[in-house]
């Protein structure tokens, strides 16, 4: 059973698109091309690899395997041609990092900023997801590097300490909530609240932690940044969570109170896993320290 690195790379843009049309397109071959590829994997393989659907293509059992193992090699070459790279021509590469929102809004940007300058030769695909994804996605290959919450269970993955943070209500000054010291989520939910836009990671998260207590987040609007939610929460628009260190910075300039949350899902520890140091691309296990020394 032969295939070449040209299949490795389209059954791994096909299963990630979920569909031989948009996974043609991201490896840059014809339709028809990336369809006779995948017959003939399957032909070799004498097991069927994907199940076509109306919508897509779903992944078969072999598929998977298939997947775990194609995402290995290429993650590979893509160590053995960095490395090569930094003999001939300085170091080159191009790397997957998926991260949480706390550490995508707070920390990420002057960190990154710094190691992008130091190493030209680089380009990052930076992502946000819920941390439990990230977990996934790095121990299945799909991402190099990810950030999560510390309380999410990393299974056998390498970690590394990053930063921490807290989740903290910000209200009006003259708000009902505003004399409170600490107080619980679940107290928070009587009333109205500025979120982070769909898809936000960390707007999945709270909407999840409210489910858990039987209630819902009564939304009123929705914004792309931290700052712009506490300019909200300023205007007497409604409340809003957010991590301390957005809150700290931002309650210099606008008139809002914090109160921290007693929740012990609300203290972040933001952690820095990979699936293996050791076999990482170089490139990559750079960043990794940088991230670790910043």
């Amino acid at each position: 059973m032969r295939f070449d690195v040209t299949d490795l790379k389209l059954f791994v843009s096909i299963a990630e698109a979920g569909s031989i049309t948009h996974g043609a397109a991201k490896a840059n071959m014809a339709l028809g091309a990336a369809s006779a590829r995948i017959r003939g994997m399957e032909e070799l393989a004498g097991i069927p690899l994907l199940t076509r659907e109306r919508l897509g293509v779903t992944i078969t059992p072999a598929g998977r395997a298939l997947l775990q193992h194609s995402r290995i090699v290429l993650q590979q070459l893509g160590r053995m041609h960095s490395e090569l790279d930094e003999f001939a021509h300085g170091l080159k590469g191009h790397l997957r990092l998926y991260s949480n929102t706390n550490a995508l809004a707070e920390f990420l940007p002057a960190a990154l900023s710094t190691f992008l300058k130091d190493h030209p030769g680089i380009n990052i695909d930076l992502q946000e997801h819920v941390s439990d994804f990230i977990v996934r996605s790095v121990a299945e290959g799909i991402a190099d590097i990810g950030i999560v919450a510390g309380s999410v269970d990393v299974a056998s993955l390498e970690t590394f300490p990053f930063r921490e943070d807290t989740l903290v209500v910000v209200v009006p000054r003259d708000h009902d909530l505003a004399h409170h010291r600490r107080i619980w989520f679940r107290d928070t939910l009587d009333y109205d609240f500025i979120g982070l836009s769909d898809g936000a990671a960390l707007q999945d998260f709270l909407v999840g932690h409210a489910a858990q207590a039987g209630r819902r987040l009564r939304l009123r609007i929705q914004l792309r940044s931290f700052d712009g939610i506490c300019r909200m929460v300023e205007s007497r628009a409604g409340i809003a969570i957010v991590p301390a260190s957005a809150a700290l910075r931002l309650r210099r300039i606008m008139a809002i109170r914090i109160i921290p949350l007693q929740d012990a899902w609300a203290l972040r520890r933001l952690t820095v896993c990979v699936r293996s140091l050791a076999e990482l691309p170089m490139h990559a296990a750079r960043l990794v320290e940088h991230l670790r020394k910043t």
